[in-house]
């Protein structure tokens, strides 16, 4: 990999920002170390995580996915360690199969470690502007575990949320309350979550608008979190009694991050839609000096 030029481009959504490492033939090793330095903000590109495209016959963890989806978001937190799903990750992911002309606006499936996604990308908006991404991001999961998160000496009852990967959402009286989310919040009892955490900390800002910050596992505080505004958004329905598989209208919640807005809607069947922005901001290749210290 040392002596090779490799491309990638950078983006992001809400403020969620990715290296974008593209791979169709899945020829590139990423192992955690690498990853790691390409999201420092400081002697790397710097990100959140990193999307690595690969068509998904080209992946041992894609394949069977391959009929349903031609292109797998194998994502990485920016410490290396793998991810199931990236909600924010899959709208940039879409976005970057656009840009690169493999698909155009409409409709398409990406394959994720979470199952397949359906993603609708608009068409683009007045003046040019890209338009917004929609994602099927599937069914919440509520389990019944009792939660308890901490902050200093404050703590909350958690609704324990599953997108694909574990949420525990807290409601607060002010975000500051919150602290500086650079380490993970801690939280019992431990064996609820025990391959760790993304923790969500809500605020209402009026009726269903609700704004949050966002511990994420394996990143720190994000300015944004697209499985987490899901998990928020339908554990503050659970808690404002509102149940679409119960009364058969769908509900939509504005969720405010700290790199903007989301919208969630949760659908009668389960399904919980999220639409939001996804940039593409630059491209280029890594240095292969600076690839070659790294990989040493």
């Amino acid at each position: 990999m040392s002596n090779e030029r490799i491309a990638f481009l950078k983006g992001h959504g809400t403020e969620n920002d990715f290296v974008i490492v593209p791979d169709p033939d899945g020829r590139l090793e990423l192992p955690a170390d690498l990853v790691a330095r390409l999201c420092d903000r400081r002697a790397g590109i710097g990100g959140d995580g990193v999307l690595h495209v690969v068509r998904s016959a080209a992946h041992p963890e894609a394949r069977a996915m391959a009929d349903e989806a031609e292109w797998f978001m194998d994502y990485r937190n920016g410490d290396g360690s793998i991810a199931e799903m990236c909600g924010n990750g899959v709208r940039v992911f879409a976005r970057y199969l656009q840009h690169a002309g493999l698909v155009g606006a409409g409709d398409l499936a990406v394959a994720t470690r979470a199952g397949v996604r359906r993603v609708h990308l608009a068409k683009d908006a007045a003046g040019g502007a890209a338009g917004d991404v929609t994602v099927a991001m599937g069914r919440a999961e509520l389990p019944e575990e009792q939660v308890t998160v901490t902050v200093g000496d404050r703590s909350w009852p958690a609704r324990n949320v599953n997108m694909g990967n574990p949420h525990a959402v807290a409601f607060i009286e002010d975000l500051g309350h919150a602290g500086d989310l650079y380490s993970a919040p801690p939280f019992s009892p431990a064996a609820v979550y025990p391959d760790g955490v993304n923790v969500e900390f809500v605020v209402d800002r009026g009726p269903r608008h609700v704004a949050m910050r966002v511990h994420e596992r394996g990143s720190g505080e994000t300015r944004s979190c697209g499985t987490g505004a899901c998990a928020v958004a339908v554990a503050t329905a659970r808690r404002d009694g509102a149940d679409p598989a119960v009364t058969g209208s769908p509900v939509t919640y504005t969720v405010d991050v700290l790199g903007g807005t989301l919208v969630i809607t949760e659908l009668p069947d389960g399904t919980v839609e999220m639409t939001g922005p996804a940039e593409i901001v630059a491209e280029g290749t890594l240095d292969p000096s600076w690839l070659r210290a790294a990989t040493a």
